[in-house]
């Protein structure tokens, strides 16, 4: 019996895709001239040979990644919350913990992790993860301070300053008290938390922060407890409450109050529309409209669930003590002669600061002007109506006369006849 065989003598190869054709010919391949030609390392011919096939697609990690953490404490056994179905899940990631994708690309998130899906579909909860805490806590225990920092902002007028907003969120109700500064002095601070404990009506058992300078000495970490800051410490002694500060590098642990930073961004919605005072007011104005509006996270009204947590609050010290804390904090405009006023008395702040705005403090005392987060001076509070520093004036005659031969002798004279005139 004769059969006639069909035998392809020419093969053209032109990718490492045509590779493994060669391997059901029986002979010899030259691997380092294929090598050559086709521009790739030996070894990877070798792979090819052996039916190697790229795949078409690559393992992309997923942005709801960082959230895993989260997701696990929420569907473990620790956690007091149940979750029906997974967009009630998405929804409240999404109002609390920042989440930003759509409900179906969090269902197929969930869908390829089989230890959430067993949550949905077999109702089986996690092991709690290690080192994460409870996300929920009951009325009047906790509540959450932060700082929303260095927000660039531009007035109606041109000027440009940095803003920051502190923030103190009762972890029950989420009702939420919302602070204006251009400084983030512990004064300042002190004297946020006395007046946003006024509002609430009461003080919270504890207060979650991170390691903010105003209030850690010393960070805490997974190793050692950190240090308080003595003064802070004295505060929350006066007030009864403790002091539990975050693992430094974790700040899912205050995640109520982080996730709430976001609506603070619509600042920017109003760039060189308002003035300082105009922006301090819409601030405020921010803060009731979320008080007043349903959270979907708690199913709660924060301004009618805080009713029911004033009762757990602890009492408000006397307000001999409270006072002692509270400070005058305002925004005001330095003049054309570089001074501020206050209280019908100017006080000198150094060259270069006409036109703008800074916050002033008094306390002790003293008034203290801020630039941003800059102290610009302290100034002891007088009867003098007109209260100029020898340097300041010198800086500010230096500015306008440049070319005058003795600037120290005329600024004392000067400052020895204004200040004659003003008293």
């Amino acid at each position: 019996m004769y059969i006639t065989l069909n035998v392809q003598s020419n093969m053209e190869i032109r990718s490492l895709l045509d590779l493994p054709k060669l391997k059901s010919l029986n002979m010899k391949i030259n691997k380092s001239q294929l090598a050559r030609e086709l521009g790739v390392d030996r070894r990877t011919i070798q792979k090819y040979l052996d039916g190697y096939t790229r795949r078409r697609s690559r393992d992309k990690g997923s942005k709801i990644d960082e959230y895993y953490e989260i997701i696990a404490a929420l569907l473990s056994t620790d956690s007091k919350q149940v979750f029906y179905y997974k967009r009630v899940l998405w929804q409240y990631l999404t109002d609390n913990h920042g989440l930003q994708c759509s409900a179906s690309a969090f269902r197929a998130y969930i869908a390829r992790k089989p230890e959430f899906e067993a949550y949905f579909k077999h109702g089986q909860r996690m092991p709690s993860p290690q080192g994460t805490i409870r996300f929920e806590t009951d009325p009047g225990v906790q509540a959450q301070l932060d700082w929303k920092e260095s927000i660039p902002f531009e007035t109606k007028d041109g000027e440009k300053v940095e803003v920051n907003v502190a923030v103190l969120l009762l972890s029950y109700s989420r009702f939420r008290v919302y602070h204006m500064s251009v400084s983030k002095s512990q004064s300042v601070l002190l004297s946020f938390l006395t007046e946003a404990f006024e509002t609430l009506g009461g003080v919270p058992h504890e207060i979650l922060t991170d390691n903010m300078k105003t209030v850690m000495d010393e960070a805490r970490t997974e190793y050692t407890g950190g240090k308080v800051n003595a003064k802070f410490a004295g505060y929350a002694a006066d007030f009864g409450f403790k002091v539990r500060p975050c693992i430094a590098g974790r700040p899912r642990t205050k995640g109520k109050v982080e996730a709430q930073m976001k609506i603070l961004d619509e600042i920017h919605a109003y760039q060189g529309q308002l003035s300082l005072p105009e922006l301090q007011t819409y601030i405020q104005t921010l803060c009731d409209r979320v008080n007043q509006s349903f959270h979907q996270g708690t199913g709660k009204v924060p301004v009618l669930a805080l009713e029911k947590e004033k009762n757990s609050l602890h009492p408000l010290p006397a307000e001999r003590t409270r006072s002692s804390y509270r400070i005058h904090h305002k925004l005001v405009k330095i003049n054309a002669s570089n001074m501020i006023s206050y209280q019908s008395r100017q006080y000198s702040v150094p060259a270069g600061y006409q036109g703008k705005t800074v916050g002033i403090q008094v306390y002790d005392n003293h008034l203290y002007a801020y630039y941003n987060t800059e102290l610009l001076v302290r100034h002891p509070i007088g009867e003098a109506k007109l209260n100029d520093t020898e340097e300041h004036y010198r800086e500010n005659l230096r500015q306008s006369m440049p070319r005058y031969p003795d600037i120290d002798d005329l600024a004392k004279k000067n400052l020895q006849a204004i200040g004659g005139a003003f008293e």
